[in-house]
């Protein structure tokens, strides 16, 4: 039997063009994966992509846990007997206000943020000015 490659309809001139390329780029013809082989390459790859996973996922892990002992160190003789009474009194008074109370309550809190956001905005603004090219 002849060896002969497909030529698409090309002319000779354009097929050695193309030849011509795939020699200087390399291309590699690419032979057809076999159902078995796609399955095996996908699980591969789905395994070192769960041991990396892994490895951030540990990392991750390891940052939280010495954020808390930091925050716990921090934090050691701060939260005395008087503070943890006055915050069970406060949640106690939340929880039985009327509902124009909490309303009234949620309002203040509210505006309060904005407040703080415009302050905050105001000095972005500030300093995005005092930073510009003149």
């Amino acid at each position: 039997m002849e060896n002969r490659s497909f030529t698409y309809g090309y002319s000779s001139e354009r097929q050695r063009e193309i030849e011509s390329i795939k020699n200087k780029y390399k291309f590699e013809e690419k032979t057809p994966m076999g159902i078995k082989e796609f399955f095996k390459k996908a699980f591969s790859d789905m395994k070192e992509s769960a041991k990396e996973q892994h490895k951030v996922d540990k990392a991750n892990f390891a940052a939280a846990k010495a954020e808390a002992k930091a925050n716990f160190e921090e934090n050691r003789f701060t939260n005395t007997f008087r503070k943890a009474k006055a915050d069970a009194k406060k949640t106690w008074d939340d929880a039985h206000m009327s509902p124009s109370e909490r309303s009234r309550k949620a309002q203040e809190e509210r505006e309060a943020q904005i407040k703080a956001a415009n302050e905050r905005i105001e000095a972005a603004n500030e300093r995005y000015n005092n930073a510009k090219v003149k």
